[in-house]
């Protein structure tokens, strides 16, 4: 019988069979795609300090200052560092590259000094108010808005706003059309800011003298530049009228400091214990008398 042609087809395999292997396959290489560019790093924008009347200009190092220089009869180049900015004063016969040697040696100075005038220009905008309707000031260690309201006589403040998120609940009512003039409103606001400040005072002064034991026999306002308070030994008390701005804590803190006085004339250890027998925590309060930010009157 003639032999059938069988064609090749996989066989069959048990479960106990073993199949036959597999020949691994050739692993087919991936394109490499191309990768961008890494970003470049800008580079850092140098703080200019510029003086308006500048005829020079240097780098010093992150900084770019362009300052003023004046040609004087003097030995030696001088360097003033103001509200303007740098000012450079040297002799006629001193060459520019000397000059900038000297700026490049007094660096460090110069520019501690040039951010201290940019810090304080900074907070001297934060404390000018735009006197109209809506500007705010603070009071009391809060915010109060202003508002010109010719139906209400003097000033009257209004405590019983809702407080909304990021708005002062307080409002000041003050009798003047919307035509007032900047100065007209910041008058009657300094007015009824003093007004509040004796009332204020009055009330504090009492209650420390009770706890201190000391008596009061006159009470002043004071517009001092650099001091918070006063006390003489005939028992006189001033106090600058510009703490009204602060919360009570830190008007307690000058109020207890001044009648301490009348126990201890003096600033010794004495002196302050009494202090903290009333004001434990008066190192906090007094911190936040340092150079602070109030709003500009005049």
């Amino acid at each position: 019988m003639p032999r059938r042609f069988v064609a090749d087809v996989p066989e069959q395999l048990s479960l106990f069979d073993v199949p036959p292997p597999v020949p691994p396959r050739t692993a087919v290489p991936r394109p490499t795609l191309p990768q961008p560019p890494a970003p470049v790093a800008a580079a850092p924008v140098p703080v200019v300090h510029r003086h308006p009347r500048a005829d020079r200009e240097i780098r010093l190092g992150e900084c770019q200052v362009a300052y003023l220089l004046r040609r004087a009869r003097r030995k030696s180049i001088g360097f003033t560092v103001g509200p303007e900015g740098l000012a450079v004063s040297a002799p006629r016969w001193v060459g520019v590259s000397e000059i900038e040697s000297a700026l490049r040696e007094k660096c460090a100075w110069i520019l501690r000094k040039l951010g201290e005038q940019r810090e304080r220009q900074r907070r001297l905008e934060a404390a000018r108010v735009d006197w109209r309707d809506g500007a705010t000031l603070p009071f009391l260690g809060e915010s109060i808005i202003l508002v010109l309201d010719p139906r209400v006589a003097g000033a009257v403040l209004n405590t019983d706003a809702e407080a909304l998120p990021g708005v002062p609940r307080l409002t000041l009512h003050i009798g003047l059309p919307q035509t007032a003039l900047p100065a007209q409103i910041c008058d009657a606001v300094q007015s009824w800011l003093q007004r509040q400040a004796r009332r204020v005072f009055e009330e504090r002064c009492a209650e420390f003298a009770l706890r201190l034991g000391v008596k009061v026999k006159r009470l002043r306002l004071s517009s001092a530049q650099t001091r918070w308070g006063s006390a003489s030994a005939d028992g006189s008390i001033h106090l600058n009228w510009r703490l009204v701005h602060f919360g009570l804590p830190v008007i307690d803190y000058v109020v207890a400091h001044e009648l301490a006085h009348l126990r201890e004339m003096n600033h010794s250890a004495a002196f302050w214990e009494v202090v903290r027998s009333v004001i434990p925590d008066l190192e906090d309060r007094k911190a936040q008398l340092r150079d602070p930010v109030l709003p500009i009157f005049g």
